[in-house]
């Protein structure tokens, strides 16, 4: 798979309009059975490039955990926030999402002239915005967001994990695999999986790891 090439072409853009700090907004989990969905906001520094920023989803491991790293080192502001399986289930997926956002937009310090976000917009968000689908793949703030979002969630699976072996966390993340499903056949449901999610079961794996 080529990997899509994150851009600063918008970021520079605001800049020079008079924007001061641009921030890049998204979230990781939606599609999962279990865990909390986590959002990162992330304000890079103008004048440091991380090199091989990129969308999430096309790195490894390894070079997310070693890009998360240098992001939260060198950017202006980041901050992460997260909304858990029983607020999940209060609220429904996609505005528990938009909360994980806008909670992580409002903990930037400073906070942004503009937020730039994968995706839908933000209700309620008291700054300027604009939404991109594909964001996390052409946008360098969005992507860089996508990136520590994904690391400090794949932590707390793994930290799940720990915690309660039988479900595997710290290998599918959460995410419907084959595996996942058969534990959640033999042992139900545990305090972390979302209960308004039980209809994914009818769903393949592939449909449920997109985000």
């Amino acid at each position: 798979m080529a990997k899509a090439r994150a851009s600063r072409a918008i970021e520079n853009a605001a800049r020079r309009l008079g924007v001061v700090h641009v921030a890049g907004v998204d979230e990781v989990g939606r599609g999962c059975l279990a865990g909390p969905v986590v959002a990162a906001a992330v304000i890079l520094h103008p004048d440091h490039h991380v090199a091989g920023v990129a969308d999430s989803k096309l790195l490894s491991a390894g070079i997310r955990e070693r890009l998360s790293s240098e992001i939260m080192a060198s950017a202006v502001a980041c901050a992460v926030s997260m909304v858990e399986a029983d607020e999940i289930d209060r609220l429904n997926i996609h505005r528990a999402s938009l909360r994980a956002m806008h909670l992580a937009v409002m903990a930037l310090v400073p906070l942004p002239g503009l937020v730039l976000i994968d995706g839908f917009p933000i209700p309620q968000l008291v700054l300027a915005q604009r939404a991109l689908v594909g964001g996390d793949r052409t946008v360098s703030a969005i992507a860089a967001a996508s990136i520590v979002a994904k690391v400090h969630r794949d932590r707390l699976m793994r930290e799940l994990h720990d915690r309660d072996p039988r479900y595997g966390f710290d290998q599918h993340k959460g995410y419907a695999t084959a595996e996942h499903l058969a534990a959640v056949d033999r042992w139900g449901y545990s305090a972390a999986h979302r209960r308004t999610f039980r209809q994914r079961t009818l769903f393949s794996p592939s449909d449920t790891m997109r985000d």
